[in-house]
């Protein structure tokens, strides 16, 4: 997501770059071009038109006429604006002792599946969550949270056909007291539509149930349909917060950018993937970096931590085999996406072409060549003659000439790290280390 829209406001950004000077006919030409980027991207008008002339005020208080940087100057405004637009601060849920938390939202929002994700993503921070299949209408509903219930280890209360809202309270109490249960997630009732029998059935629950956060799941890839809706649910239940979901997809993301402003709801969480685990805190400044190219380091650095790679003492280079480059391969699959792992490097997103995309297959074909070689050969390649070349291709259904290349890339691979050894550096993971 974002793509298109990155890469209208970069453009816009860099026409500015290499100038000494700007004059106000060039700052009104690069506010339109951001303007005209942000409503391609559907972005709400009126918070287009806000955005645009909180970015202008901006740009005049920095005196970006005078500057001898203007580029630098419009790029830091815009980030501040884009920042704010999208929150400012981040803003995540209060945890108490004991909490009560309800998702609502559309069918077909990717309520259910946040369910699940929030209940493994708390599960990870050390609560115990439990998960209600509220939905007393709709057998398939409670069905599918059970299943995601136990792909992610975390028990699910079903509601009964027609149960009261009364009975639904009593049984969720008793379960969580039994089971110890802090943190209660419900996934409430959700339709193809909003209408009075769905909003009704809401307020019973909310009524009987008393929930700290009320959560509104919204599907980032339904445009400005999804804003009406936070304003529906918000109007009828209260909405406390945002989920974002399909963040991972390839919509113009116009309803991301005027969610917040326009419900005036901080946004908690994004929906990155549909893992279990592909739910991330929300951060505007992180997510406002990315959208410029400036990369995103403190989530790449999370990342690392989170796979745990950060505990792993590189090795120097003159130590370094085949079976290290195996393993460093794998802990690069581990962090997700290697296209979207490049966007996170400050500078890079903005060098890579619109849609860039590396091909996932190839770490495969990679790794079936190094799991093809022998103990030995992984630890010298230099042992690697023609004819263990030409078994190791077979074997692992390559060709000979991508063994070749994969040996190159292995000894270019330490001749550089020799380089940063001789700058004090320790390999990518090593930049992480604390």
């Amino acid at each position: 997501m974002f793509q298109q829209l990155a890469a209208r406001l970069q453009e816009a950004i860099d026409r500015l770059r290499g100038r000494g000077r700007i004059t106000e006919e060039d700052l009104k030409g690069t506010l339109r071009e951001i303007r005209r980027a942000l409503i391609e991207a559907d972005v709400n008008l009126e918070v287009a038109r806000a955005f645009v002339e909180e970015v202008r005020e901006r740009a005049l208080g920095r005196k970006v006429l005078e500057s001898l940087t203007p580029a630098e100057v419009v790029l830091a405004t815009v980030y501040e604006a884009l920042k704010e637009a999208l929150g400012g601060e981040p803003k995540h849920p209060q945890l108490k002792d004991r909490n009560v938390w309800f998702l609502v939202g559309l069918q077909g929002s990717g309520k259910t599946t946040t369910a699940a994700k929030l209940a493994l993503y708390y599960k990870g921070k050390g609560r115990r969550p439990l998960l209600v299949a509220a939905d007393t209408q709709r057998p398939a509903a409670r069905e599918q949270l059970r299943v995601l219930g136990e792909k992610v280890g975390v028990p699910v209360l079903e509601v009964q056909d027609g149960e009261s809202p009364e009975s639904i309270r009593r049984r969720v109490e008793e379960r969580a007291r039994l089971e110890v249960r802090d943190l209660v997630l419900v996934d409430t009732a959700g339709r193809l539509q909003i209408d009075e029998r769905l909003m009704e059935e809401l307020v019973r629950l909310k009524a009987a149930l008393r929930p700290d956060e009320v959560l509104l799941v919204l599907d980032a890839m339904t445009g400005q349909e999804a804003l009406s809706v936070a304003q529906a649910f918000d109007e009828r239940v209260g909405v406390t917060g945002l989920v974002l979901t399909k963040l991972d997809g390839d919509a113009r993301g116009g309803a991301a950018l005027s969610a917040r402003r326009v419900t005036g709801k901080p946004i908690y969480f994004a929906g990155v993937s549909e893992r279990p685990e592909g739910l991330e805190p929300f951060y505007p400044d992180r997510l406002a970096g990315r959208i410029l190219g400036m990369g995103d380091v403190a989530t790449l650095a999370e990342k690392v931590r989170q796979a745990g790679l950060e505990a792993e003492a590189p090795k120097s280079a003159k130590e370094l085999t085949l079976e290290d480059f195996l393993k460093q391969m794998q802990n690069l699959k581990r962090l997700g996406s290697f296209s979207e792992l490049l966007k996170l490097l400050p500078g890079v997103g903005r060098a890579l072409p619109q849609g860039f995309q590396v091909d996932e297959r190839a770490f495969k074909r990679l790794e079936a060549i190094v799991l093809s070689m022998t103990p030995e050969e992984r630890k010298d390649p230099r042992i690697l003659n023609a004819s263990r070349r030409r078994r190791i291709a077979k074997g692992s259904g390559t060709t000979v000439q991508e063994v070749n290349r994969l040996v190159k890339a292995f000894e270019e691979t330490k001749a550089l790290m020799k380089s940063l050894e001789r700058r004090k550096g320790r390999g990518l993971m090593g930049m992480f280390r604390r």
